[in-house]
């Protein structure tokens, strides 16, 4: 039977049409995220185990969190000094890149394959290399300050340098907005270089008042990305740390205590009220972030 035998007007035939070819998305959708979504708002009010039914708390999980001064001021603590540091050095790293590599400078297809390179190792390979470069005992860059007659840092056995030491990996693999950077700085009129250069404008008045404002848009946008992903920041330094989250405690960041939580004590109601704080805070500091976009960014020229 077609759908014109259901006498459906046309416009609802339509959208019918559309709900079916769109159905396997959808279903896809409810299944791994709505479904999930509503789970965990519902277990984050429950004390949960996977092995006894929940137990209704009310907000107490919620209570328990910002009440809990053994490691809440600890997690909290590490999670912002990375973000707040990470995040703005990556895109400045990535737009620095971009704006090397947009020169006519001879290789430059090889030198954009090479720092591209880094956004598509995976993890794991990420984190044996730099465990490797890093290490006090046998690593290539304590080696090379050895030969120069300096003295070994510890970069990952030290709790003051760990952190650091992880937003320098974090600024090494910015490949990815480096490319989009990449492709912004192509799109800016070579007029406006032209005329700036009539005008007698050298190469930092350039950059500064033509290169950046034109690619605000795309730095906002790098920057909230970066932002988001520094809060759920886990797989590099759980590699790095050997799951430990040392030393010291100083890389057990928020992702990484919640996934403690949830799958090695099994507090899942606990970790599904992480999980949603965690929400509201990328929320609000997305918010943040476009609320102060109007004095920063541009659009066609003219600030928002």
């Amino acid at each position: 039977m077609t759908l014109q035998r259901w006498g459906l007007r046309p416009k609802y035939r339509n959208l019918l049409l559309g709900l079916i070819f769109i159905s396997p998305w959808l279903i896809g959708f409810i299944v791994f995220t709505i479904y999930p979504l509503i789970s965990s708002l519902y277990y984050s009010l429950h004390r949960y185990d996977l092995l006894r039914p929940p137990v209704f708390l009310g907000l107490d999980n919620y209570i328990t969190f910002f009440t809990d001064k053994s490691h809440t001021p600890v997690v909290v603590y590490n999670t912002l000094y990375y973000v707040v540091l990470s995040a703005p050095l990556g895109v400045v790293s990535a737009f620095l890149l971009a704006g090397l590599l947009n020169t006519q400078i001879k290789g430059r297809s090889v030198f954009r394959a090479i720092f591209f390179f880094p956004a598509i190792v995976p993890a794991i390979v990420t984190a044996q290399i730099w465990r490797f470069l890093l290490n006090v005992q046998y690593g290539a860059v304590n080696g090379a300050l050895q030969g120069l007659g300096l003295s070994t840092i510890p970069f990952l056995s030290n709790p003051d340098l760990s952190k650091p030491s992880l937003i320098l990996i974090h600024m090494w693999a910015q490949g990815n907005a480096m490319l989009i950077f990449l492709a912004t700085l192509q799109d800016v009129p070579r007029s406006l270089y032209e005329a700036a250069t009539v005008d007698g404008a050298n190469g930092w008045h350039k950059f500064r008042y033509i290169t950046i404002p034109m690619c605000s848009p795309v730095i906002l946008f790098n920057l909230i990305m970066a932002f988001i992903g520094g809060f759920q920041n886990f797989t590099l330094p759980w590699l790095i740390s050997g799951g430990t989250g040392g030393p010291n405690q100083s890389t057990e960041f928020y992702s990484i205590h919640l996934y403690r939580r949830a799958f090695q004590n099994l507090h899942m109601g606990y970790a599904s009220a992480m999980a949603w704080i965690l929400f509201v805070v990328i929320v609000a500091f997305t918010v943040i972030l476009f609320r102060s976009s109007g004095r920063w960014v541009y659009y066609g020229g003219a600030a928002e």
